[in-house]
């Protein structure tokens, strides 16, 4: 953390990024290496299985403005620490289903745990304690948590392979327990009275920019949209455009590394700027990347990624910043969860939806719908116009 990061707040995001790690490796990213060998145990079609999943990604949908109106009344470290004991119950459901309706419940847990534990429970966490100084903890937290599926799936292939799918689970359930627990309720500090947080936060500022709230939810909605499509569709999508599998694999595993780079961008250099800057760059992303592999095919496919991947990772941070910037800490968590909604229910068809556009319109179609979602939100954020906080003056 820099120096102008607010006292206490190093331990704060190095445990957050923990956690944050933890939560998106054990919920979000186990399907793409469990769903297969859970379907085989249990008799039934892998898509079942990710139409549980994606039954409760449109669980913690519905949940989330009742998280962050919990989280603006009573701060963050709770419902954290709720989320490691709900995320357990999840895993160990999973883990002991013999049948579909309990593989169904135990997912429908998870997602209770989705919505009470990840991203916009974190970032709600920190707008409570920080203020509107949130914005360097946020970033923190996702370059650290950026790791998560580098983490996360090679420990969930290594975990089936040697105790097989249930003991996996229980192993991420453990670990919940034994380490996102302490960490979230030791070192995460409770928030200040709601009172005083409201007196720190600067309420006679300049209102919100008209329409803040849907051009946000727009913004939101198609980039996540995007995103799902390709963390279902990546590979298969770059090998209907002309790479080999293991060109498709190799290029994937480039997102990674290209959210955590430009993370560090935003860390360093674009944070002086006001958020909408970075945000409206990281829109252009996908789409150059789409013109890109439109133009030239398979050579041009760790390009796409690269670039998507910068995206991704930039716009990942913006979904915390962007209404930190526009509304101030105030109300944040319950603003928050009702411009996240519509994004979480895209996000839970994306696979499927992108599926179809792939299967029946080819690459060239496929790519006219992600880089159309991305310059939507290009053209929304345009709309939304920066106001900068009380005694600041920050440049568009």
């Amino acid at each position: 953390m820099s120096g102008s990061a607010p006292p206490g707040a190093t331990r704060v995001v190095v445990a957050l990024g923990i956690t944050q790690t933890l939560a998106w490796a054990s919920s979000y990213y186990i399907p793409a290496v469990l769903a297969v060998p859970m379907a085989r145990s249990l008799g039934i079609a892998s898509s079942w299985v990710f139409g549980a999943f994606s039954a409760a990604l449109v669980l913690s949908a519905l949940i989330a403005p009742w998280v962050g109106r919990m989280i603006d009344a009573k701060g963050g470290r709770t419902m954290l620490t709720a989320s490691n004991v709900v995320l357990a119950a999840g895993l160990a459901l999973l883990a002991v289903a013999q049948g579909p309706v309990v593989l169904l419940l135990g997912w429908l847990v998870m997602g209770l745990g989705i919505s009470m534990g990840l991203y916009d429970a974190a970032f709600a966490t920190l707008a409570g304690l920080y203020g509107r100084a949130a914005r360097g903890p946020i970033t923190g937290i996702t370059l650290i948590a950026g790791f998560a599926s580098t983490v996360g799936w090679p420990v969930s292939a290594v975990l089936e392979e040697v105790v097989g799918w249930r003991g996996a689970c229980l192993a991420w359930a453990g670990l919940h327990l034994v380490l996102g627990l302490p960490l979230n309720r030791f070192l995460v500090p409770p928030a200040p009275p709601p009172e005083k947080a409201a007196a720190a936060a600067e309420p006679d500022g300049p209102p919100p920019p008209r329409f803040a709230m849907p051009l946000l939810a727009v913004v939101f909605a198609t980039t996540w949209f995007v995103a799902g499509a390709m963390a279902a569709h990546l590979p298969v999508l770059l090998e209907a455009a002309g790479t080999t599998t293991a060109v498709a694999i190799a290029a994937g595993a480039l997102i990674g590394p290209a959210q955590v780079g430009a993370r560090i961008l935003e860390f360093s250099f674009l944070r002086r700027f006001h958020p909408l800057v970075s945000a409206r760059i990281a829109t252009l992303c996908h789409p150059i990347g789409a013109a890109v592999l439109a133009l030239y095919g398979g050579p041009a496919a760790a390009v796409f990624v690269v670039l998507h991947g910068m995206g991704n990772g930039v716009l990942t941070i913006a979904k915390g910043t962007l209404p930190l910037a526009v509304f101030g800490p105030v109300g944040y968590g319950a603003r928050t969860g009702l411009i996240s909604a519509p994004s979480r229910l895209l996000q839970a068809t994306a696979p499927f939806l992108f599926g179809l556009v792939l299967e029946g319109g080819g690459v060239a179609w496929a790519l006219w719908l992600t880089a159309g979602c991305c310059l939507a939100a290009f053209v929304a954020l345009l709309l939304l116009r920066a106001v900068p906080p009380p005694g600041a003056a920050l440049p568009e």
